[in-house]
């Protein structure tokens, strides 16, 4: 990684996280940005790495559902070295923060899972805290997590996750299967909490909505399904402002014609991977609770053919939003970026590139938003020199007849 001292990185396009500086250059000093500038105004003798034309400079991508990465799976090895080895392989696709998360499982290894996040989290800059999906879901949502392990929450429970902490904590729970007031607790102590995994009537989301919920965890995927008499929490989620919904835009999990339809409701969306072991890694296969879980033709499924979380990473998931869902580029980098900062709480620190943000950015190239290059708190992580194969161009503009979403 190179020195952090001052310098400027420039680009035919510079997305703040608000608006596109054509000709632009972020000047970074030490961890954080200094400021977005014309290339013409530039300071006389600062160093600046010029990109190709008509590349992209962005946000860092923030991912907040990454269950593995680099061959690794969080569940089975729930480490420092395993987060620190799935951010690492994470990085070459754009991602430079993200939370670790750690599907259900035993109480002993969710405290493991708890303790190495919280030992990482403000001495590697990549990881934010800790994701928990699980162990509070519905055994009739669970996808493929392991119902034997799905449980209600205790006293120690409440003791870990409503305890002194840093960094965020972020708890996928169903409503349904959870006491009265619980969500509220967790609220109250600073955690988000988001719905999945969860066969809650509509009635039940709102009731856990007045307590505090504002996420909504792989929207459409493992909960109830919209339905005319009983909405659930999908037109739950896409009727308040005040919500946050993730996307899996793999073609896999969530037809795009759906995903299309969310971005036109009230809620704000989010790019996330879900992502499992084979990403950045060797291996196109991995064990999840003793099955063998392959990837094939991009798809990851356990042997009965269930999915199994994704082998999408966050610069596919951008270029698939704008091709799959015709967004515009701005709007795709938004959703990986200053949106998961915004619902986590660090909106203004992380997310965009203004005065004092944290110098998380990510490179694009300009025809098929390959990744060219990540900078992490201002340190340039080892740029990819050429684009992957098999990358086509990406349009620019939105195709058919479909509304552009708002922004937010």
């Amino acid at each position: 990684m190179s020195e952090t001292k001052r310098h400027a990185v420039a680009a035919g396009n510079v997305f703040d996280g608000w608006t596109t500086h054509k000709d632009a250059a972020v000047v970074i000093d030490g961890s954080r940005v200094a400021g977005v500038v014309a290339q013409s105004e530039v300071p006389l003798g600062l160093e600046v790495r010029k990109l190709p034309p008509g590349a992209w400079l962005a946000p860092g991508f923030i991912d907040l559902q990454v269950n593995g990465g680099g061959d690794v799976l969080f569940n089975n090895a729930p480490t420092p070295d395993a987060i620190l080895a799935i951010a690492a392989a994470h990085r070459k696709f754009g991602t430079t923060a993200l939370l670790p998360t750690f599907i259900t499982d035993t109480p002993a290894k969710m405290a493991a899972a708890f303790a190495a996040a919280q030992s990482l989290v403000g001495e590697a800059p990549s990881v934010l805290g800790i994701h928990l999906e699980g162990p509070f879901l519905s055994p009739e949502k669970a996808g493929v997590h392991d119902t034997s392990l799905m449980r209600q929450p205790g006293a120690k429970d409440l003791e870990m996750l409503c305890g002194p902490r840093k960094g965020t904590l972020l708890v996928t729970l169903a409503p349904e299967r959870v006491p009265k007031g619980f969500v509220a607790q967790l609220a109250q102590s600073g955690t988000r909490v988001s719905l999945g995994h969860s066969m809650a009537t509509y009635a039940e989301t709102r009731a856990a909505m007045a307590e505090g919920l504002i996420g909504f965890t792989h929207l459409f995927n493992a909960m109830r399904p919209l339905a005319a008499r009983e909405p659930g929490p999908i037109a739950a989620a896409l009727e308040s402002p005040e919500a946050w919904f993730g996307m899996i835009v793999d073609g896999f999990h969530v037809d795009p014609a759906m995903l299309r339809l969310a971005l036109r409701g009230r809620a704000r969306p989010m790019l996330v991977t879900d992502a499992m072991p084979p990403v950045g890694g060797c291996r196109s296969s991995f064990d999840l609770y003793g099955a063998e879980i392959e990837v094939i033709d991009g798809r990851c499924a356990n042997p009965d053919g269930r999915l199994a979380g994704s082998a999408l990473d966050m610069a596919s998931a951008v270029r698939n939003c704008v091709r799959m869902l015709d967004v515009p580029v701005e709007d795709a980098l938004r959703f990986a970026s200053r949106n998961p900062a915004e619902f986590i709480g660090i909106g203004h620190v992380l997310g965009g590139l203004r005065p004092g943000y944290r110098a998380d950015i990510v490179a694009l190239g300009s025809d098929t938003l390959e990744v060219l290059g990540t900078w992490v708190a201002g340190k340039e992580e080892g740029p990819i020199l050429l684009p992957p194969k098999g990358l086509r161009p990406v349009p620019t503009k939105p195709r058919g007849g479909h509304t552009r979403v708002k922004k937010t």
